[in-house]
């Protein structure tokens, strides 16, 4: 993974672990870890429900306020920041990619919920009231096995965290469509996997075109009819995604970023920056800099 916003792990995170799991009330995981509130990124997945709180924070760059039962999700390699106001409580869990392995014959089960596809719109979710209940008393199940040191207690916590990611899940499928995915709908979701695993160096529809065994019209067709934009620009976003994360690493200058990212030189890749997010890299790092240090 290229490095770009301190990356914290598990096993250095907490005295909540256990194995490849963190499970805590917030207000306490907070306290125990005020540097958290910089930007920064994790090498597992995480989530939180707000129960108490106010303020803001931050996923990829898009800015959220923080609400009573508002439960985010996030992906190994994201970056976020939180910005509070007053008490703030809930419940965390961090969990590993190896965590369900060893449950689930299905190695990509996990990346099945929406709210982990690493799509922002899918990953910030405001609970319903008739929810409220039930996900919270999911959450203190959850902590209880993992204070209890029972037998066979992490069995239990990853069924309780799957019925968990279910219930999201179905809400989730009921405000978007009861339908299922349509064939260009899975074309897109296998078309963003790619670019994925390949955006520093495959750079054109063409090339994605060629490994989904279709014509570029087709992928631009698609991508136009579902997400509204040319299939150029969807690979393009995501080289500016990561951009953006590698420029809140100070210890990269310009040039290291360019280079990491594939392009000729320094020169290309501040066009390439500015033409899509209108300002320069370096302004882009003030910015984000100068956020961080009235917060």
């Amino acid at each position: 993974m290229i490095q770009s916003a301190p990356i914290y792990d598990i096993c250095t995170l907490s005295d909540f672990k256990e194995d490849d799991i963190i499970v805590s009330r917030f207000a306490p995981y907070l306290k125990k870890h005020k540097n958290l509130s910089a930007a920064h990124r994790h090498s597992f997945y995480h989530l939180l429900l707000f129960t108490h709180g106010a303020g803001s924070h931050t996923i990829d760059f898009e800015e959220f306020d923080v609400l009573p039962y508002q439960i985010y999700f996030m992906i190994p390699g994201q970056v976020h920041s939180w910005k509070f106001e007053g008490f703030t409580d809930g419940y965390i869990i961090n969990f590993s990619d190896a965590f369900f392995q060893s449950l689930l014959l299905n190695k990509g089960y996990i990346e099945s919920f929406p709210f982990f596809s690493g799509n922002i719109n899918d990953a910030v979710i405001n609970l319903p009231q008739a929810l409220h209940r039930q996900v919270a008393e999911l959450f203190e199940q959850i902590i209880g096995e993992a204070e209890s040191k029972q037998a066979m207690s992490a069995d239990l916590i990853r069924f309780l965290m799957l019925q968990l990611f279910i219930t999201i899940s179905r809400l989730s499928v009921s405000l978007n469509s009861k339908s299922p995915a349509s064939y260009n709908q899975l074309l897109l979701r296998n078309f963003q996997k790619l670019i994925e695993d390949n955006y520093v160096n495959l750079k054109l529809p063409k090339d994605y075109a060629d490994l989904l065994y279709i014509t570029p019209n087709h992928l631009n067709a698609v991508c136009k009819d579902i997400l509204g934009m040319q299939a150029g620009e969807v690979i393009r976003n995501r080289t500016l995604l990561e951009a953006k994360r590698l420029l809140t690493n100070q210890q990269l200058n310009i040039n290291e970023i360019a280079f990491m990212l594939n392009f000729s030189d320094n020169s290309y890749f501040t066009k390439f920056f500015k033409k899509l997010e209108g300002i320069t890299p370096e302004e882009f790092r003030k910015k984000i800099f100068n956020y961080n240090q009235h917060e």
